[in-house]
């Protein structure tokens, strides 16, 4: 059958699928809640969930880093990939050879539409269509803060970076009820500590990925920005697209209660 990725490329797959290889954590964990098993033959070494297929798949090296050999070992008949997550060289030499999808997402909307697409793609469409309506419901009955506390965001230590505009977790920080003080910055930029000093900023979060902020380093921000609150942030519930989003909005609701 012939399908069209978030890219609008082309790819042909023997449809249905029996031996996908999946190349983001996310999405790994997306086939899994879809109710695929066996059809799904490597993961990659940050695939976390689900915890026994961590455990059990053939794992085919990091996001950025495939083992290509590898992964053509294992004879895919479709690889499950990300424009972000995933090296574009690497993609484009496994394409030669396999059917390779490719998400690109950076608003909440892309991320439904590519669970949609996912769930056509592997046979599970009905799945998809009842996961969908799941988070999108649970989105309209969450209450955000009455007011938006102004947030910084942050991925990175040494050098500090933060998650600013056209990113999916800028997407989450809005849906969260926050203002992003980085927002008129693009992507993932590093960032000056004078640059937080002059800023006004009610909320800095510390994710939990991809650098590991730990409760060490709580004290090392509060002395940058003494008047804003600072937090450890759950970042897979803030940047993973997926099913992982059913359980985004009670997460946001916990945190507004934490803040407020």
């Amino acid at each position: 059958m012939i399908f069209q990725d978030q890219l609008n490329r082309i790819i042909q797959v023997n449809f249905p699928p029996q031996r996908i290889i999946s190349l983001v954590p996310s999405q790994t964990e997306l086939l899994y809640d879809l109710g695929l098993r066996e059809e799904v033959v490597g993961i990659t070494k940050f695939c976390v969930h689900p915890e026994d297929w961590f455990r059990t798949k053939t794992r085919i090296g990091g996001t950025k880093q495939l083992n290509l050999e590898r992964i053509e070992s294992l004879a895919p008949d479709l690889i499950i990939a990300n424009r972000e997550e995933n090296n574009k060289e690497q993609i484009e030499y496994l394409a030669s050879k396999f059917p390779v999808w490719v998400s690109d997402i950076v608003t909440f909307e892309d991320a439904l539409e590519m669970i949609r697409q996912v769930g056509n793609l592997v046979n599970q469409s009905i799945e998809a269509k009842h996961l969908i309506r799941q988070i999108i419901h649970r989105k309209n009955i969450y209450i955000r803060p009455s007011t938006p506390p102004r947030v910084a965001y942050f991925i990175w230590r040494k050098p500090y970076m933060i998650a600013a505009n056209d990113t999916y977790i800028n997407e989450m920080l809005k849906l969260y009820g926050a203002t992003n003080v980085f927002e008129h910055l693009t992507r993932y930029p590093a960032i000056e500590v004078n640059d937080l000093k002059s800023m006004e900023i009610d909320m800095i979060f510390l994710s939990s990925e991809p650098y590991p902020f730990q409760a060490k380093h709580l004290e090392e921000f509060s002395r940058i920005c003494p008047n804003a609150s600072v937090l450890l942030v759950d970042g897979e519930l803030f940047s993973w697209y997926g099913s992982r989003m059913l359980k985004a909005f009670s997460y946001f609701a916990a945190l507004s209660n934490q803040t407020s």
